[in-house]
Order: structure tokens, then C-alpha cells, then sequence
């Protein structure tokens, strides 16, 4: 199977996650996963004046997802790409490959953990599937949730 097709078939989630916008809120997040050995691999934040939304993606989902509902964290799952690359200097070929095939981007985030030792870019996008296929077509992988997950 193409790996474009497998990585479809196990996509990666991420959770957004709706939080009060006050002192230590983060950190309570940051450190109930870690207590529950739950490893954030890519997150960014958007910053409201009441709320803020954490985006996050970890390396054992369905753990996380448990662990958030028991502590009170309230949030969405959605799918998301994300796109393997060399260098920092691929995010050049890939956002041409998206222009190319007209494909509008929400918004991305670079994982802190670099699996397989590489670089690698979350991308919220109108049209995930033709955007995979760009992208592989381009020349890079799509990653899997087995990629990520322990």
C-alpha cells in the first residue's frame, strides 16, 4: 500500500484544547500529560483575552484523550496533516506543491520532536487528501499515526 494511502488510513489527530486564559493553565495541561508519560511531539497556542486554544499532538492519542476528559480539559479532535521533511529549507517545496495544486492552508506548526530524526510540519488545510497527494507527488512523506505513536 502507498504510503499516502496508509498514512490516510491512520491519520494523525490533534487535539484542540479550550482553556481558561490564566496563570498556570499550561502548565497544568503540560504536566498532567507527562505524569501520565503522554509525550507532546508539536503544539502551538492562540492567544485570546479570555480563552486560549492549545493545538496539540502527543505520541499515545487515545490516552491522551482519556487523561484530558478525566482532568477536566475540554477539546476537539481533528485530523491533520503532517509532512516529513529533510531540511527546515523543504517548507519552500512544499508550500509550492500546495500552491501548485491550489490548495488554501488554515494554519501550521513544526513538531518539537523530530521523528526519524527529521523535521516535520502540522498543516491544517481546505483539502487534506489532495493535499497528500501534491505532497507525495513532490516528493515527501506523509506521516502516519504509527509514525508518531510509541
Amino acid at each position: 500500500m502507498p504510503e499516502i494511502l496508509r498514512a490516510r488510513h491512520e491519520p494523525i489527530k490533534q487535539f484542540s484544547v479550550f482553556m481558561e486564559n490564566k496563570l498556570g493553565r499550561l502548565h497544568d495541561l503540560v504536566r498532567v500529560l507527562a505524569e501520565n508519560e503522554v509525550h507532546i511531539m508539536a503544539m502551538t497556542t492562540l492567544d485570546t483575552t479570555d480563552s486560549s486554544i492549545l493545538r496539540v499532538i502527543v505520541d499515545d492519542h487515545e490516552r491522551a484523550g482519556s487523561i484530558l476528559s478525566k482532568n477536566h480539559f475540554f477539546y476537539n479532535e481533528t485530523p491533520i496533516l503532517v509532512v516529513e521533511m529533510n531540511a527546515a529549507t523543504d517548507i519552500h517545496k512544499a508550500l509550492c506543491a500546495l500552491l501548485e495544486a491550489e490548495i488554501n492552508i488554515h494554519y501550521t506548526y513544526a513538531f518539537i520532536t523530530r521523528p526519524r530524526d527529521k523535521c516535520a510540519l502540522a498543516i491544517s488545510l481546505e483539502d487534506p487528501d489532495v493535499a497528500g497527494h501534491a505532497l507525495h507527488c513532490s516528493g515527501f512523506r506523509i506521516l502516519g499515526r504509527s509514525d508518531i505513536s510509541r
